[in-house]
C-alpha cells in the first residue's frame, strides 16, 4: 500500500522537513544535531526535519538514527 509523504524546503531558513503524517506532535533532538524528529504523544515517528541543508556535502552522507515507539527497544 502506498502511503503519501509531504517534503518541505524553505530555502530562507535553510531546512528540509518530511512529514510521513498530519498527526499533531512535537519535535524531539537526535544523536545528529541537524535532524529532529516529528513525533506524537506516543512517541511513533511523524517525519523528521534537517537543519542546515546547504552544508551537506556530496561526499559524506548524513546519517541519523530516528526512533518510533513502535519500534524502540523495550
Amino acid at each position: 500500500m502506498a502511503q503519501k509523504v509531504k517534503i518541505w524546503f524553505d530555502s530562507e531558513g535553510d531546512f528540509l522537513e518530511v512529514l510521513f503524517s498530519n498527526k499533531p506532535g512535537f519535535m524531539r533532538e537526535t544523536a545528529n544535531d541537524a535532524v529532529m524528529e516529528r513525533v506524537d504523544e506516543k512517541g511513533n515517528l511523524l517525519g523528521f526535519s534537517v537543519m542546515k541543508v546547504s552544508q551537506l556535502t556530496k561526499k559524506t552522507p548524513l546519517e541519523a538514527e530516528l526512533v518510533s515507539a513502535t519500534n524502540s527497544p523495550a
